[in-house]
């Protein structure tokens, strides 16, 4: 296992203290769970970074990057809805994209890495769950729910695109 993968693999580390994080309400825990959530978040963009650069792109690091990925989002989005800070068909739908991705992946030959939209998709998703974690005012109630449902559109947007790309031009 090179660099690249382990990194994405440590991302995992931090989802069991993120969890027992969002149960407690207090003020510094959920400033504790922002910072795991972000530096776990900024992995995702160092293993990619460090891949290209060592020229250690792996398929295992283009199956295991999108995995971790969504352990990271959906690990808080879950407890979130449990907390009734977020409905739960939003989360489903976020859930219906990926697993008919993860569907159509499994019957592809190649795979292949995230386009801009997908990469839009991750972005609003780190936005949102970050927002919805941190300990915010109510003045940022509103911002944090539009944060949350545009990460809903995008991710059905790149859904898809990517179904469609994948089917044009196959």
């Amino acid at each position: 296992m090179n660099l690249p993968n382990l990194i994405t693999f440590s991302r995992l580390l931090g989802i069991p203290f993120l969890l027992y994080g969002l149960y407690n309400p207090t003020p510094q825990a959920r400033w504790v769970c922002l910072t795991i959530f972000l530096v776990a978040a900024l992995t995702d963009w160092l293993d990619g970074y460090l891949a290209r650069q060592l020229n250690q792109i792996t398929d295992l690091g283009k199956f295991l990057d999108p995995l971790v990925d969504k352990l990271l989002v959906f690990a808080p989005l879950l407890v979130l809805v449990e907390l009734e800070k977020i409905p739960a068909w939003g989360v489903f739908v976020i859930l219906a994209r990926e697993l008919a991705i993860a569907g159509w992946r499994v019957n592809q030959t190649t795979i292949t890495g995230a386009n801009i939209w997908g990469k839009l998709k991750t972005v609003s998703q780190i936005i949102a769950i970050s927002l919805l974690i941190a300990p915010l005012s109510l003045a940022w109630q509103l911002p944090t729910l539009i944060a949350f449902w545009l990460s809903v559109v995008l991710t059905v947007i790149s859904g898809v695109i990517y179904i469609l790309g994948a089917y044009l031009f196959s």
